[in-house]
């Protein structure tokens, strides 16, 4: 028999073909409704389609979410792009002469815009091998079962995920619009003489670092007197001064209270009193979840305080038939954690299996310069429940003793004193990212510190302090 088409819904830009998906719950148009194609929705998408269930997903703008279009991928893309300038001055340390050398930031939007095309494009080839539809509007639920599209149409699903993110907070103080947030920075088409970063968390750390590396002026104002606040105090401490080393200039215990357009750019008004003239200002004072105006509340669906969506372990609301995965939970708004929410969800509703998202302890890198990397418990979490012994070791890396730069490494284990046990690890310097993504296995497995003196040392490189540290410090 020929394939139909079906006009309501499109994969890859091109009509569906309805008899090449699989028929939907009697009872139900279909099995999973997901709204929002970010990561956590591409994948409980796919995963589900996989085992067989008929899938729709909505979303009203690029397939990848925040991650793939305007936060970890693009952002990681700049951070290559910046190091590139200590890795001129590093090279001459190592008989390299590099002559004039030049930076042209259209060059690395248009290569960062199809990087994103491609990556786009996989995510939808991904869905289509699964037989999702992907509907590019906006839904909303309109029961529990029933979810609307902007076009007016309605289709019933037997289960509904919820899936749409969350966005950068925008203050209410006067001149706000005249701001940008970590969401814009990708659309610049030219490079700012000057930056005004509001915030001290992972993106304005992470942008702080990249622009004043391409040539930027850049100050950050924040409230407290180091940045990274969640962090382990002696990273934050050694990674503010690295900053500050760096050129970029602080304005700490300080709130913006206004903004103004004037002749010689953008004025920035601080609670501590003093005016800052820039070209651009970006506010990197957290996120939010996107929950607002999807119709959860009149569901019966319930919200934290912040506008996250309250799940259990299964990722399950408080209505049945609707659940919930990555930033709009509230829960760890990190990529991965979206990912493993959403094939937990896909496993457990339609595999058959009784999955969840147990992810702890969390494992995360700053892409900072230098790099930052750490999993589980800080120094001030861990004596707060444990009697505990610190290993630490700070040091200049092999690299640096030929290229002249003062970029130090700083490690530190935490260690519960009467177990043995390794409850946190905290890594500053190059490569710390990849490094803390092999500790977070062992760290999870609840390896103690004598197994880590006892594996044998990679030799030379910086990791091997890791398990060399013989001496604690407190």
């Amino acid at each position: 028999m020929a394939a139909t088409l079906s006009p309501e819904a499109t994969v890859l830009g091109k009509a569906a073909l309805s008899d090449a998906r699989p028929p939907a719950t009697e009872g139900f148009e279909y099995d999973l409704c997901v709204l929002g194609a970010g990561s956590g929705g591409v994948r409980a998408a796919r995963i589900s389609g996989n085992y067989g269930a008929r899938v729709i997903v909505a979303e009203s703008d690029r397939v990848g979410g925040t991650c793939v279009i305007r936060g970890c991928v693009p952002k990681k893309l700049y951070v290559y792009a910046s190091r590139f300038h200590d890795a001129f001055e590093d090279a001459k340390g190592f008989g390299w002469t590099v002559a004039d050398a030049t930076f042209d930031f259209s060059k690395l939007k248009h290569a960062k815009d199809k990087e994103l095309e491609r990556l786009e494009g996989l995510y939808n080839q991904g869905m289509a091998k699964a037989k999702v539809e992907l509907v590019p509007q906006r839904a909303t639920l309109s029961g529990p079962n029933t979810v609307s599209f902007a076009d007016g149409r309605s289709i019933t699903a037997k289960h509904i995920l919820v899936a749409t993110g969350s966005h950068p907070v925008r203050p209410t103080i006067p001149g706000i619009e005249l701001a940008d947030v970590s969401d814009d920075i990708f659309n610049w088409e030219a490079l700012p003489a000057s930056l005004v970063i509001v915030g001290a968390g992972y993106i304005g750390v992470e942008f702080a670092n990249v622009f004043v590396k391409l040539g930027v002026k850049v100050t950050m104002v924040m409230r407290r007197e180091t940045v990274l606040p969640k962090f382990d105090e002696e990273l934050r401490t050694q990674l503010t001064d690295a900053m500050r080393s760096a050129g970029i200039d602080f304005r700490t215990k300080a709130e913006v209270r206004s903004l103004e357009k004037t002749r010689d750019g953008l004025r920035v008004s601080t609670t501590a009193g003093d005016d800052i003239i820039a070209e651009k200002v970006v506010f990197a004072v957290g996120r939010k979840p996107n929950s607002v105006g999807l119709g959860l509340e009149a569901l019966g669906v319930e919200l934290d305080k912040e506008g996250g969506i309250v799940v259990d372990e299964y990722s399950r609301t408080t209505v049945p038939s609707i659940y919930a995965v990555g930033d709009v939970t509230n829960r760890v708004q990190l990529t991965p954690a979206a990912i493993r929410e959403g094939h937990a969800f896909a496993d457990t509703v339609f595999g058959g299996l009784s999955v969840t998202a147990d992810i702890h302890p969390v494992p995360t890198a700053v892409f900072s310069s230098p790099e930052l990397g750490t999993v589980g418990l800080t120094e001030a979490e861990a004596r707060k429940c444990h009697d505990v012994v610190i290993f630490k070791t700070s040091f200049r890396a092999m690299k640096a003793t030929l290229s002249g730069s003062n970029e130090r490494v700083f490690m530190k284990i935490v260690v519960e004193k009467a177990s043995d046990r390794v409850l946190g690890v905290h890594i500053l310097g190059e490569a710390a990212g990849e490094m803390i993504q092999l500790v977070g296995i062992a760290v999870r497995m609840g390896a103690t510190k004598r197994q880590f003196d006892q594996t044998l040392a990679v030799h030379p490189t910086a990791s091997e302090e890791l398990v060399t540290m013989r001496t604690p410090s407190a």
